[in-house]
């Protein structure tokens, strides 16, 4: 670990933040104060389609109203920008490349008709377990030509046992090859996965700890592999329960849950809105 206590808000542009971010950035908010650390604030940016710049400023705005504050980025200077993950595509590159160099993973340009024609296997999340009849053969230390056109995906070990201890949820298990399979670290439009880009800027940032949803504990098993195969040293997880609504159901973008500057107009207070879901007059 680092020498001092560096943790990260990373929102991403492509929706308003809503009750689920709040909640979950403020257990980011509150495990840097409690270590007097430093809080950094990093735009997760890579999803051109879907990111636009107005979301971000209102991300900004949003947990500002929330007293929510940082150190680095977001407005503020510091040593370890950009900030914005858009603008380290750079450094992404290098990681891919040291990747291939390395021979930890290999071109897969398949289509998903093409890799639901194998029947693949669920992972233990519910996605698609990459088939290994489509895994390309190679040897550690291996190289191919970099093209950036294409996907590429990190090769796993299968049957190694990942283990790690959440700050959260205690200790973690997943087999690699059966709960999780050969993931995406390039894609095709020409830029790196969010597995990639998450660890390439926690390195470089010097991140010691993630705080984040619980949705994204097997994304941690990926990232362990991805920390090793890069030759440095993980940062500790702490995996946070997700908010959910009155009905069960999961706060999301995607199931377009209210945004936290709609229920502030609708005259939630910032503790209110922090307390979700305790206050049971809204679904």
């Amino acid at each position: 670990m680092y020498s001092s206590y560096r943790g990260r808000l990373a929102p991403t542009p492509s929706g308003l933040l809503h009750a689920g971010h709040a909640r979950t950035f403020l257990a980011v908010w509150r495990r840097v104060r409690e270590e007097s650390g430093t809080l950094v604030f990093r735009v997760e940016d890579i999803d051109r389609e879907r990111c636009r710049p107005e979301f971000e400023v209102a991300a900004r705005e949003d947990l500002a109203w929330l007293g929510i504050d940082w150190d680095e980025g977001g407005g503020r200077e510091g040593d370890f920008g950009p900030y914005r993950q858009s603008d380290r595509g750079e450094l992404h590159r290098q990681v891919w490349l040291q990747l291939i160099r390395d021979g930890w993973v290999y071109p897969a340009d398949f289509s998903r008709k093409e890799i639901l024609r194998h029947q693949p296997r669920r992972e233990s999340d519910g996605g698609i377990l990459f088939p290994d009849a489509l895994r390309e053969a190679h040897e550690s230390g291996q190289t191919a030509e970099p093209n950036p056109a294409i996907n590429w995906r990190f090769r796993v070990p299968d049957g190694e046992i990942i283990e790690f201890e959440d700050g959260e949820k205690g200790r973690q298990r997943y087999v690699a090859g059966k709960d999780f399979g050969d993931f995406l670290v390039w894609r095709k439009a020409g830029g790196p996965s969010y597995e990639l880009a998450v660890v390439a800027d926690d390195i470089a940032m010097k991140i010691t700890e993630v705080v984040r949803g619980e949705d994204l504990l097997l994304s941690t098993a990926r990232q362990l592999l991805l920390y090793r195969a890069l030759g440095a040293v993980a940062p500790g997880f702490r995996h946070v329960p997700l908010v959910r609504d009155r009905a069960g159901v999961r706060l999301s973008k995607t199931a377009r849950s209210v945004a936290i500057r709609e229920l502030r107009d609708e005259g939630w207070s910032p503790a209110q809105i922090l307390a979700w879901p305790d206050r049971g007059d809204q679904s």
